[in-house]
């Protein structure tokens, strides 16, 4: 965050660690409650309100304080309910500032502001709808995967730290990371500190219990990844993820599926599941020596998972059921209204991007902001609010629907059915300046529902008709748009043309 005031004013912040001494140059103190000696004097001192922050997850609060230390007269004061809550507080800012959290990844510019100024008053998000909110870079060869090593010598901590920053920047906290031919933890061991350092809440896919990528086992793992037969070897392999997850925060996934992300044998039974669970939960509570329901955990109910909790299977009430769509962006299944609540809740597996049968979909946005509004509107009215995370692929081209999607996870409030075109016009000009805010949300807009109408993957001969002119018409749709994209790229200037393209 030091180098964004540079970048946007041209003049470098002196970064302290003690209370500044007395000047007249702008202060700004940063600190969360509770853990920042300087924040905790302005509360004794009466200058903060502690209540505001005392026991809330992830809230921040801006605001002016006068006569904050001896010598100082003002300060721009900025202090988190906890860690996490103290940087999105430093994120806003800057985004404020008019830095979008997609200046690195986008290469969107930041713009110069001769002065900054903030207004009186506390200002406040407040605190988050969706407890965990984030996203799952997936199916990641050869685009992601091969750009990471040509550019970083693979996908390591130079990788991570930016995706780290891009996370929380977009508000979210949590990350399933890259695991095809992947091992977030064994690749580079600084993957996993740098992540506790940021604050990013690391996970596994549904399909990769207790920390452990399934690349892993392949590397590391004895015989079959058959529980029936091979017990004893997978608990070893498992109790070996728990341990060096030590004391760093994660989401442990549990349950088991067939090897490389299929279905497990028709031999397989909800009581050899349910053994597993119990299992794995031993485990848990030995490595962590506390017991295992403080350890948060999730069961992914993804494809045939879902049809054994149809039929009777149960896991233990302090895990979170992660509730999945259909990988083509339909939820399968929502809580019941008025069943009594669980103490771990509910939370989805949404889907930008997927490889897998029938067909996949990969490398172009096909999620029209409607869609995916609806989707998720009833995951958060069915109370499915505990974790969110979407398969965004390679994270490229999906940057306006993974911003949409963790700004709803933050406050669906906030954007209602009739707010999605004026969301994706704020995109627009959070990227390009308000000039051709509309043009290109409208842009992008109808490009996402043009994909929609039938997934490239699954085009063929016979998808329009020739004869009734619908195919004619699809073309010069597309030809319309590109002509309006076109149009519009020769009129910016050329420091936007590079995020303009990507």
């Amino acid at each position: 965050w030091p180098s964004v005031p540079t970048s946007t004013t041209g003049r470098e912040p002196l970064m302290l660690t003690d209370a500044p001494v007395a000047g007249p140059q702008p202060v700004v103190l940063v600190g969360t409650l509770g853990h920042s000696a300087l924040i905790d004097k302005l509360v004794r001192g009466g200058k903060l309100d502690a209540a505001a922050l005392r026991g809330k997850w992830e809230k921040f609060v801006v605001q002016a304080v006068d006569n904050p230390l001896p010598g100082v007269a003002r300060a721009l004061v900025v202090a988190g309910s906890d860690k996490r809550g103290t940087i999105f507080g430093l994120y806003d800012l800057s985004a404020q500032m008019g830095v979008s959290p997609w200046y690195w990844w986008a290469d969107v510019p930041t713009p110069h502001q001769n002065n900054l100024y903030v207004a009186a008053g506390s200002h406040t998000l407040g605190e988050p709808k969706v407890k965990y909110r984030g996203i799952f870079i997936n199916d990641e060869a050869p685009a992601f995967a091969g750009w990471a090593k040509e550019k970083f010598g693979g996908v390591n901590h130079e990788v991570y730290g930016r995706m780290f920053e891009l996370i929380l920047r977009l508000r979210g906290n949590y990350l399933w990371p890259a695991m095809w031919g992947n091992m977030f933890n064994v690749d580079d061991p600084q993957n996993p500190a740098l992540a506790n350092t940021y604050g990013v809440v690391m996970g596994t896919s549904h399909h990769e219990p207790l920390t452990r990528a399934h690349e892993e086992w392949k590397v590391s793992g004895h015989g079959p990844w058959n529980y029936q037969t091979n017990d004893t070897t997978l608990r070893r392999f498992w109790r070996g993820g728990m341990r060096r997850m030590g004391a760093r925060e994660n989401i442990v996934t549990i349950g088991m599926r067939g090897d490389g992300d299929e279905p497990m044998s028709r031999e397989s039974n909800i009581a050899l599941l349910e053994k597993i669970v119990a299992d794995q939960r031993q485990i848990i509570a030995e490595e962590t020596h506390k017991p295992a329901e403080q350890t948060p955990q999730m069961w992914a109910l993804y494809k045939e998972v879902q049809d054994y909790y149809d039929k009777g299977m149960r896991v233990p009430d302090d895990v979170t059921l992660l509730l999945c769509d259909d990988n083509w962006g339909n939820l399968r299944k929502l809580p019941k209204l008025g069943d009594k609540p669980r103490r771990g809740g509910y939370g989805i597996y949404y889907h930008f991007d997927y490889v897998g049968g029938p067909r996949n979909y990969k490398w172009l946005n096909t999620n029209p902001l409607p869609r995916v509004w609806e989707q998720m509107h009833l995951a958060h009215a069915y109370g499915a609010d505990q974790i969110w995370v979407v398969n965004v692929g390679d994270l490229k081209p999906m940057e306006l629907p993974i911003s949409f999607f963790l700004d709803y996870a933050w406050n669906p409030d906030a954007i209602p059915a009739d707010g999605v075109a004026a969301y994706t016009q704020r995109w627009a000009t959070q990227q390009f300046g308000p000039k051709h805010a509309a043009a290109i949300a409208d842009i992008l807009a109808k490009y996402a529902k043009y994909n929609a109408r039938r997934k490239p993957e699954l085009l063929d001969a016979t998808t329009y008709s020739l004869a009734t002119g619908e195919w004619a018409g699809v073309v010069a749709d597309y030809n319309q748009l590109l002509a309006r994209a076109e149009a519009i790229n020769r009129q910016l200037p050329a420091a936007d043309q590079a995020a303009y393209f990507e």
